[in-house]
């Protein structure tokens, strides 16, 4: 399926400058009306007014890239470096920078790279991935949950909780691409690329920001595999590969070699499969294994699990004299077997991650040591961003029990750094129960139940 070869006719439309929108809507009725068109003369709808919609969408307080230039400086002379750049991309003469790469600790110990690109490039990559998405969101399936427009990663839990709850799934894939993004192929890339895009100067636009290379600690690298993590592009380049790559490829497995019923929800790189029947869920492991070999990837060992996992998991183990199914681990959450109260039936209770929790309560004791001495509303006003922005997020029905745990233990460290001001006039805690009050908000639900907003 990835491999076959496109013989359509080219697309030549062409837009007057000042209808970048109207360009793009065009392009997506295209793309959807013939799923076979191949697109080109694609570059002019990278317009002036489409890379200052770029720039004012990039975070302004971003990290800067190898050239050292911010947002704001790069902004200075706004309309005359905008002009530049976009003569550069029409004639060709854009030369992407290379991306400067750190490190980020992962909630495992290891280290994960990041690449952190110019503003220029980040520019560059905002305007094509408009023109790409145009195409390519009516192409990707409906399985393809990250990195998409009108898309996060709640919609994919929702996804995953009513397959578990609602649909015949008795066995769970929880699977994971090792290093997927340092791993990805740019020969294959291009490949899958030109199954839809024909423009030239598009393949070279993308081949130059894939070979740009990375500077790590002042030393410059090559890149011929990957792409960096934390460019604005990546995420859109790692959903054209798997598209081909898996996403095509499992639909059409589970349509023609399934025995049962199969559910996949995919978030970038990690991916859960649930399978009515075991034997199923044994013949996907084993054939994913070997197409992921071919397009030079691989699951991670130690985080793809073929589990027990559903509505008969409970009764079933416990008639074979075993304990409780398995628990795996989605997009922040445990996910686990469970009775409701009500009526005994079948639930999937989602509780944070602990080590994530545990990792995530360590970095903000380690803040509020540091800033310890700072004005009392200044620390309040920043908790109250993070914990608000925690809840935001980890604020699922059920998931109560955590989010109390987590609120109590930043109060608890705030209290001990505050009394680590000094010696005179040491608050206490009928005291701090007063800030808490004024800055920490309560613990309580941000999300619906999942069956009710996915079947909205």
């Amino acid at each position: 399926m990835a491999e076959r070869k496109t013989k359509q006719a080219a697309v030549t439309a062409t837009q007057s400058a000042g209808q970048a929108a109207t360009g793009l809507v065009r392009l997506r009725e295209m793309a959807k009306r013939d799923k076979q068109l191949r697109f080109n003369n694609l570059l002019h709808h990278v317009t002036l007014e489409l890379l200052s919609d770029a720039y004012y969408g990039l975070n302004r307080h971003a990290a800067s890239g190898v050239d050292e230039e911010s947002w704001q400086s790069y902004g200075s002379n706004l309309s005359e470096r905008l002009g530049k750049l976009h003569e550069q991309i029409q004639r060709e003469r854009y030369r992407p920078y290379a991306s400067k790469r750190l490190w980020i600790p992962k909630a495992d110990g290891r280290q994960r790279p990041i690449g952190i690109a110019a503003v220029e490039d980040k520019i560059v990559q905002a305007a094509l991935v408009k023109v790409l998405e145009s195409i390519y969101e009516e192409d990707f399936l409906g399985l393809s949950y990250g990195f998409r427009p009108g898309r996060n990663p709640h919609r994919a839990l929702d996804a995953l909780y009513c397959a578990l709850t609602e649909k015949k799934v008795s066995w769970v894939l929880d699977a994971d691409i090792q290093g997927f993004f340092d791993h990805l192929d740019h020969d294959w890339l291009m490949r899958f690329i030109q199954h839809r895009i024909s423009d030239q100067r598009i393949h070279r636009l993308i081949a130059g920001m894939l070979n740009a290379g990375v500077v790590d600690a002042g030393q410059w690298t090559e890149t011929r595999v990957g792409t960096p993590q934390g460019a604005v592009i990546s995420p859109l380049l790692a959903n054209i590969y798997l598209h081909y790559v898996l996403d095509l490829w499992i639909h059409h497995w589970r349509r023609h070699h399934a025995r049962g019923e199969v559910y996949v929800v995919r978030y970038a790189d990690d991916f859960v499969v649930g399978f009515q029947y075991r034997s199923d869920g044994e013949a996907l492991y084993k054939a994913l294994q070997e197409r992921m070999a071919q397009f030079g990837l691989r699951l991670h060992e130690d985080k793809t699990r073929l589990i027990e996992f559903g509505r008969f998991a409970i009764a079933d183990r416990r008639a074979r004299g075993m304990g409780k199914p398995e628990t795996f681990n989605f997009l922040g959450f445990t996910h686990i077997c469970a009775r409701r109260g009500k009526d005994g039936g079948f639930t999937v209770r989602r509780h944070t991650i602990a080590q994530r929790q545990r990792q995530k309560q360590q970095q903000i004791r380690e803040a509020l040591m540091r800033c310890r001495s700072a004005p009392v509303s200044k620390q309040g006003r920043w908790l109250k961003r993070v914990v608000t922005g925690w809840f935001n997020y980890f604020g699922v029905p059920g998931n109560r029990k955590s989010l109390d745990a987590f609120r109590t233990e930043i109060c608890r460290a705030w209290f001990r750094a505050l009394r680590r001001r000094g010696q005179k006039k040491r608050i206490n805690w009928v005291g701090m129960q007063r800030i808490i009050r004024s800055w920490i908000p309560s613990a309580q639900s941000t999300h619906p139940f999942p069956n009710q907003r996915f079947h909205v």
